[in-house]
């Protein structure tokens, strides 16, 4: 029988991991060959996006992006950095000579996501001020890197989980194989960055060309853009100089339907005051704009949070769009084919950086979001109230009246925008954690249920089967819990296998186990909450679970 513990420490290294999905009623615990691993020993892992034809893996990386196998195999590893920079330099010193001192500088990947109309990887990093690379999917080889142009630039900020993208106008190819493949360069991206105080470099959203070639100037233009009005939001300067500490910090990035949508936590102006020294206050949103819109004329975000048992939740920390179970879309009065929204949320309005451990797992509906977006505008075309967007407008702008019939289909006007929400949308809670730290969420659909999976930052994953809202209890169960990196936080990025088989999870670092050396043994939980058979692995560099 083997030890589950060996003498001499195990190194800090992260992790991917894959785990074998298990239905959403009870079943017997999963065995070692439910799991893989991949490790890597000289990154941090920061992104995961995964082909959904291929089922092939893509991780962002310190320095590196790595394409593994659906089994997690290394296919091929690209380097991405260092390079030389300073983040006073702009523009880059690979543009022009540079004043400050240049040293190796780490390329913090921030965002990665398959181009599937470009047949192509988009990798954007940290180093001169926030450039991005196209991947060739095959092999990783660099088809371009434009870097000479401002809009080029999205944002040179070095935390990874600030920027969120979605690619839009590939006519739902990945959805549905049998339709005729886009041309490539007629997708667009719709990208939200933290911006690091740089209002004058960086928009906070914009939406972007993707052309054919990779190396065009063309590449990233905004959409549209003209004298008065373009494909892009700003920070006011006046903002900025009221409130220093203010951002934009991107969570989830999603399409549906005729809109894009991004969950975002900024900094709440209205409760914290003006001292850049003093206590500061966050708020989430929900940011919604057409899909077509080029002027950004649809622009209107809400506060969203959810309350249970008379607490609030107020700070955003992971999302996932899905369409509902059978048992769930009847609970809510849907169809299967509505789309549905997950949140974590964390307690309270404070320590956005390091939030508490109190969370709370949230169901929102899309139809219940666009209504009140909807009544929100048709109220101020009737000329009731203000548009309410204090850190955007930086004064109060009346409604102005306009007889306009507001449908599901209304992409604004050069009037009445950008408009703000004058309530919270309040979500429904499902299943509360005040000790683990809820961190990550992915869903999907088995048979009639609906199944979340939840990462905490303490390494485990939850699963709970959510079939209406509670109570009674039962509507959201929690069927099994099952530690995946023992100590240490599930990262925000989790993503199905394309046949739905297995869920990816990233860990940046593997605890470092007292008396442990290379083997350690995992006890899955099964259903019943009883220990099963001890599992061991070998621990080599970073992992990936697969």
């Amino acid at each position: 029988m083997l030890p589950s513990c060996l003498s001499s420490p195990l190194p800090l290294f992260p992790l991917l991991s894959l785990l074998l999905l298990v239905p959403a009623l009870p079943t017997p615990p999963s065995s070692d060959s439910d799991r893989e691993e991949y490790r890597a020993s000289d990154t941090s892992f920061t992104h995961l996006t995964v082909h959904q034809r291929t089922g092939e893996v893509f991780v962002g990386a310190v320095n590196r992006v790595l394409k593994l196998s659906p089994s997690l195999v290394e296919l091929k590893s690209h380097v991405t950095g260092p390079v030389e920079d300073n983040a006073k330099c702009y523009p880059p010193p690979s543009v022009r000579a540079c004043a400050h001192r240049l040293e190796q500088t780490d390329n913090v990947n921030k965002l990665l996501l398959v181009d599937y109309t470009g047949n192509r990887l988009v990798a954007c990093g940290s180093i001169w001020q926030g450039v991005c690379q196209f991947l060739r999917l095959e092999d990783l080889f660099k088809l371009g890197e434009p870097h000479h142009r401002k809009e080029h630039y999205l944002s040179g900020a070095k935390e990874p989980d600030g920027m969120a993208g979605v690619v839009v106008g590939e006519d739902d190819w990945t959805a549905e194989p049998r339709r005729k493949k886009p041309v490539k360069g007629s997708s667009r991206l719709f990208i939200g960055a933290a911006i690091d105080g740089k209002s004058e470099y960086f928009p906070t959203l914009s939406s972007r060309k993707l052309v054919a070639d990779e190396e065009s100037d063309n590449m990233f233009l905004l959409v549209y853009q003209d004298e008065f009005v373009s494909s892009q939001i700003k920070i006011p300067s006046d903002t900025l100089s009221t409130y220093p500490a203010f951002d934009i910090y991107y969570v989830y990035g999603f399409s549906s339907r005729t809109y894009v949508y991004f969950l975002t936590l900024q900094l709440d102006t209205q409760l914290t005051q003006m001292d850049a020294g003093g206590e500061k206050f966050f708020t989430s949103k929900i940011v919604r704009i057409c899909s077509n819109d080029t002027e950004f004329y649809s622009y209107v975000e809400f506060p969203l949070g959810c309350t249970k048992d008379g607490v609030e939740y107020r700070l955003v920390q992971a999302a996932y769009k899905q369409k509902p179970g059978r048992r769930l879309a009847h609970a809510l009065g849907l169809s299967e084919d509505d789309d549905i929204l997950f949140v974590v949320f964390s307690q309270g309005q404070k320590n956005r950086s390091n939030p508490p451990r109190e969370t709370v797992l949230c169901l929102f509906t899309l139809h219940d979001i666009n209504l009140a977006m909807r009544e929100r505008i048709s109220s101020c075309y009737r000329g009731e109230g203000h548009l309410t967007l204090p850190w955007l407008l930086n004064k109060e702008l009346h409604c102005i009246h306009t007889p306009k019939q507001i449908g599901d289909d209304f992409c604004g006007q050069v009037l009445n925008q950008p408009l703000g929400g004058l309530r919270v949308i309040e979500g429904h809670p499902l299943y509360e954690d005040r000790t683990e730290g809820m961190g990550a969420v992915a869903a999907y659909t088995y048979g009639e249920h609906t199944v979340v999976f939840v990462g905490t930052r303490s390494g485990q994953l939850k699963k709970i089967r959510v079939d209406g809202i509670p109570p009674p209890a039962q509507n959201a169960l929690l069927y099994e819990t099952v530690t995946v990196v023992e100590g240490k936080p599930i990262l925000r990025d989790m993503v199905f296998s394309p046949d739905h088989q297995y869920i990816y999870l990233l860990s940046d670092r593997q605890r470092k186990f007292n008396n442990c050396h290379f083997l350690c043994c995992h006890y899955p939980i099964n259903t019943h909450g009883h220990h099963g058979s001890a599992h061991c692995w070998r621990f080599q560099d970073w992992k990936i679970w697969k």
